[in-house]
């Protein structure tokens, strides 16, 4: 009897840590290889859901001759594993590093499977910045109730092991990675990162393809700065944050810089007449971009945001 009831209690206490695990994804992530060393996977064009159990973004990896490499880490626990098994069916080479192109959730939730791997994450300093203040719980706990169960009660934050002040360069398993410190620009702490004898530049989120960007509280000057250096570089082969990988980097950033540019012209006229956002928004022909994906859930919250920072910019601000 009472070996029951020892079964019972110790089966009890276990229950809720079955119950947190995240439920494993369903959505297809076929890796896609680029060059001969590097992949990525796709996520979908639209904004995180539960119809594509938060696989909106893209990350990579490049199989070296001492292990792998990782860009970014997608948007989940479970995602960050799925992408773990993807790379382990391609390799039996360990993960040594993953780099963050920036802290926004749907790109490094997925974090935590990696580290239980033994990888070490690098990310900019200005993450530091970001996980001192509440916006890390609150969007986590946001994530729990609109990605559960993907994103459970264990989902936890994980932050850098090494912060990255500036471009900096490392070699390893025989090629060269080349981190290129692009922020303020989509967020504070932008990461680019380039792998050399590939020509394949991992680019995160200064470049959507396909969709409408999420603009947030970028700085969109400095966005628009970090995408003429972009093109300058001219790389073979950009993965992007969202959308297809690119083969014409200055082609195919035009979409993100012109829709930039489109907002920044459209609200600085509106601020300039002292319009009120309400007014300013109705009047705009947003024929050129509505037919995108994502635009009803991203363009009215974008436009506000550069309205708010083109009035910054008119009193001297940034």
């Amino acid at each position: 009897m009472l070996a029951l009831v020892a079964a019972f209690l110790l089966a009890a206490a276990a229950q809720p840590a079955v119950a947190r695990a995240p439920a494993p994804v369903t959505v297809e992530m076929a890796p896609q290889r680029v060059s001969p060393r590097v992949w990525y996977v796709q996520g979908d064009t639209d904004m995180v859901s539960l119809r594509n159990q938060g696989f909106n973004s893209n990350a990579g990896f490049v199989v070296t001759d001492e292990g792998v490499v990782v860009f970014d880490a997608l948007g989940t626990p479970a995602l960050g594993a799925a992408l773990l098994a993807r790379i382990r069916a391609i390799t039996d080479r360990p993960v040594r590093r993953v780099v963050v192109s920036h802290y926004h959730a749907d790109h490094f939730y997925g974090l935590q499977a990696f580290k239980e791997a033994g990888a070490e994450v690098w990310a900019h300093a200005r993450v530091r910045d970001y996980l001192a203040g509440e916006a890390p719980r609150l969007r986590l706990e946001e994530r729990r109730e609109s990605l559960a169960p993907w994103v459970t009660d264990d989902a936890r934050i994980v932050a850098p092991d090494r912060y990255v002040e500036g471009d900096t360069s490392f070699r390893f398993g025989g090629l060269t990675f080349r981190l290129y410190a692009a922020g303020p620009a989509h967020t504070p702490e932008d990461l680019m990162m380039l792998v050399e004898e590939e020509g394949v530049l991992f680019a995160g989120d200064l470049i959507f393809a396909g969709r409408v960007p999420f603009v947030g509280d970028a700085d969109t000057r400095g966005w628009l700065a970090a995408l003429d250096a972009l093109a300058a570089q001219g790389p073979s082969i950009v993965v992007t944050g969202h959308g297809p990988a690119s083969t014409d980097a200055r082609r195919d950033l035009a979409l993100t810089r012109d829709y930039l540019r489109f907002l920044r012209r459209r609200m600085g006229e509106a601020v300039e007449e002292l319009l009120d956002f309400d007014e300013a928004y109705a009047r705009v022909d947003w024929s050129r971009f509505a037919g995108l994906p994502a635009f009803e859930a991203a363009n009215r919250r974008n436009a506000y945001n550069v309205y708010l920072m083109m009035q910054r910019e008119a009193l001297g601000g940034r």
